[in-house]
C-alpha cells in the first residue's frame, strides 16, 4: 500500500457515518457504517468507492444495554476496530452505560434477590410488601445495597469475556478469514461467558450477600469478604457456581435462536426489507424474555445457594436439593419467584443504557 493510500485509510477512520444503531438479538446492536475510501485509477485520479459494512456489537446486560444478565453472546468487532483500538471505546461507553443503568434499576434488582431468597407461599412476599420491608429495615438508601460491587464487576467481566471470546473465535476460524456462523458464535460466547464467570464469580456471591444484609451486618465489600471467608471458608465464594454455569447456554442459545427466527420472519413478510429499530427492539425484547424464562429457575437456585451459609444439610446445600425443596413447598411457580421485578427493570434499563451509551460513545 502506497503512502497516499495509507493516509487515505487513516483518514477514513474519521469519516465513519453512523446510519443506524439498533437493537439486535435482544442484546446486541447492529451498526451500519459507511466508509469513504478513495482509490486511484491508472491515471492517478482518485476513484471514490463507497463500501458498506455492518457489525454486531455490545451486550445488552454488560456493554451496551444492560439488564444484568451474564449469559449473552459477546460482541463482534471488525478487523479495523481491533487494529486501531476503536473497540475499547465501545467497551468503555458500554461500561458507563451499564453502571448508570444498574444504579438506576438497583432497587428492582435488590427486590428480585429478596423475593428469590425469602419469598415463599407462607409469607406471601410481594413487590409492594418487599419494598415496604426494605424501606422499614434500612431506609431509602438500603434500596441500593449490593449495587457498588455490581457496578465494579462490569469492567473485569466485560474485559475477560471479550478477550476469551476473541481467542475462541480465532480457534474456530483457524487459518481462514471466514466469518463464523451463529452456532460458532453461540459456542464461543458461551465458553467466554463461562470463563469470565469462573474468574469473577466470588464478586457475584458478595453482591448477593451485600444485597441481603441487615443494617450494620457488614461495613463494606472487604468486610463482607473477610467475614464470609472466616466463618464459612473460601469454598463459599463459589456456592451456586454449577447452576450459574448451566444457565449460560440455554439463555444465550434461546435468545439468539428466537431473535434470528423473528428477524427472518419479519424480512420474509416485508420482502427482504431490513427491520427498523422498533422491529429489532421488539424482536430483541421477545428473545430476551424467552431466554430469561428458560434459565430463570437456575438463576433462582444459584441466588439461594449464594445467600445461605453452610447449613450442614446435604438436602438443601445442592442444586438438586434446592429444586426439590422449592417444588415440595411452593410448587413449580416457586421456581419463578422474583421474575416480575426482573421483567419490570428491562424497559428502564434498556432506555437508560441506550441514552448513556450514545452520549459517552
Amino acid at each position: 500500500m502506497s503512502d497516499r493510500l495509507s493516509e487515505q485509510a487513516v483518514k477514513s477512520l474519521y469519516q465513519l457515518n453512523l446510519v443506524l444503531l439498533s437493537l439486535m438479538r435482544g442484546s446486541t446492536f447492529q451498526m451500519f457504517v459507511d466508509l469513504d475510501i478513495s482509490q486511484m485509477d491508472d491515471t492517478g485520479q482518485e476513484l471514490p468507492k463507497q463500501k458498506h459494512y455492518y457489525k454486531y456489537f455490545g451486550l445488552i446486560s454488560e456493554e451496551i444495554i444492560d439488564i444484568g444478565e451474564n449469559g449473552l453472546v459477546p460482541d463482534d468487532f471488525t478487523e479495523t476496530e481491533l487494529k486501531t483500538g476503536m473497540w475499547w471505546r465501545h467497551l468503555v461507553a458500554g461500561g458507563a452505560a451499564g453502571a448508570v443503568s444498574r444504579t438506576a434499576t438497583a432497587p428492582l434488582d435488590r427486590l428480585k434477590v429478596l423475593l428469590q431468597v425469602h419469598g415463599s407461599s407462607k409469607n406471601n412476599l410481594t413487590i409492594r410488601s418487599g419494598f415496604k420491608q426494605m424501606l422499614e429495615e434500612g431506609g431509602i438508601q438500603s434500596l441500593w445495597r449490593g449495587n457498588g460491587i455490581n457496578v465494579i464487576k462490569i469492567a473485569p467481566e466485560s474485559a475477560i469475556k471479550f478477550m476469551a471470546y476473541e481467542q475462541i473465535k480465532s480457534l474456530f476460524k483457524g487459518e481462514s478469514n471466514r466469518e463464523i456462523g451463529v452456532i460458532d458464535r453461540l459456542l464461543a460466547g458461551s465458553a467466554a461467558g463461562a470463563i469470565s464467570q469462573t474468574l469473577i464469580y466470588p464478586m457475584e456471591v458478595l453482591k448477593t450477600r451485600l444485597a441481603l444484609r441487615k443494617t450494620g451486618q457488614y461495613s463494606g465489600i472487604f468486610d463482607c469478604a473477610r467475614k464470609v471467608a472466616k466463618h464459612e471458608g473460601f469454598g463459599s465464594f463459589y456456592r451456586g457456581y454449577i447452576p450459574n454455569l448451566l444457565g449460560i447456554i440455554p439463555y444465550a442459545g434461546i435468545d439468539l435462536a428466537v431473535y434470528e427466527t423473528l428477524k427472518k420472519l419479519y424480512m420474509s413478510k416485508n420482502k427482504g426489507q431490513d427491520p427498523g429499530i422498533l422491529a429489532l427492539l421488539a424482536c430483541g425484547t421477545i428473545s430476551s424474555t424467552c431466554g430469561q424464562l428458560a434459565s430463570y429457575p437456575l438463576a433462582l437456585v444459584r441466588t439461594r445457594l449464594q445467600a445461605q451459609a453452610q447449613s450442614g444439610s446435604s438436602k438443601k446445600d445442592t442444586m438438586t436439593g434446592q429444586i426439590k425443596y422449592i417444588l415440595k413447598h411452593d410448587g413449580p411457580k416457586g421456581l419463578y419467584r422474583g421474575i416480575a421485578p426482573n421483567f419490570l427493570k428491562v424497559a428502564p434499563a434498556v432506555s437508560i443504557s441506550y441514552v448513556v451509551y450514545e452520549q459517552v460513545q
